[in-house]
């Protein structure tokens, strides 16, 4: 049997479960844990997934939110078959670097998604450039976002961008609203690229960059690039895995 600890979030949902599991499995503090089980939704999931990038523990989530993409369903009473079946998906983050007006550098990791977002009523004007290569002298837009296979259906769908299935070596850009070049819809990108963002008319056209939840504000120049020395493991019930949910969701309307 596993030594596990359990987190929860603050929900009420998801303090009850924490309950109901204690009374069922010995628990241990998450430092000497084998796995973590993580109970809410999968914004505590991603709270998670950066708390626990050094000790490289795998994380079971169990949904007990509002929104449980990468959790898995709450069965209290078969909890260790399910651990032991469980399959394994091991993510990579984006690593931020900005520089903001001033100079002042910040880093950050992402495991859903990058996004650069207007700070004002004006647009944004942004210039792409993927490996050095400007690709996109200007951008019109209230944003872009760059998203990982696991980010895929988050923001990224909400923008109208792909799903990319978990193995697939992509990453999406997709603009948010853009309007100048109006008819440009994105790109899918090799995962071992550099993406570039620099902010054109940063005084007039303030934008903040968005790594999952660490925000930097009035960015001039943003860089992206997959983090290989960063990873973490997720264990899904074998029936209901990423992959499998990744594909059911491009055939739901």
């Amino acid at each position: 049997m596993p030594h596990i600890a359990i987190l929860a979030s603050p929900a009420s949902e998801a303090m009850q479960a924490k309950r109901t599991l204690e009374a069922l499995y010995p628990t241990v503090q998450p430092e000497e844990a084998d796995i973590l089980i993580a109970l809410g939704g999968d914004g505590f999931m991603l709270e998670t997934m950066h708390g626990s990038l050094s000790s490289k523990t795998p994380i079971y989530g169990i949904h007990c939110g509002s929104v449980g993409f990468l959790m898995n369903e709450l069965i209290p009473h078969d909890l260790m078959l399910r651990l032991e079946k469980a399959k394994p998906s091991i993510l990579h983050p984006l690593e931020m670097k900005t520089q903001q007006k001033g100079g002042a550098l910040a880093t950050a990791l992402a495991f859903n998604e990058v996004s650069l977002l207007r700070e004002s009523r004006q647009a944004a004007k942004l210039q792409i450039a993927i490996d050095r290569v400007i690709r996109l002298e200007e951008l019109v837009c209230d944003g872009i976002l760059l998203s990982t296979p696991a980010g895929s259906t988050a923001y990224n769908l909400s923008a109208h961008g792909p799903i990319i299935p978990l193995g697939a070596p992509l990453l999406a850009l997709t603009p948010i609203s853009a309007f100048r070049p109006r008819r440009w819809k994105g790109a899918l990108l090799p995962e071992n690229v550099q993406v570039q963002f620099t902010v054109l008319e940063p005084d007039k056209r303030p934008v903040s960059a968005v790594a999952d939840f660490t925000e930097v504000r009035d960015v001039i120049s943003v860089t992206i690039r997959q983090s290989k020395e960063h990873a973490v493991t997720l264990l899904f019930d074998h029936e209901h895995n990423l992959d499998e949910r990744i594909l059911r969701e491009q055939f739901l309307g």
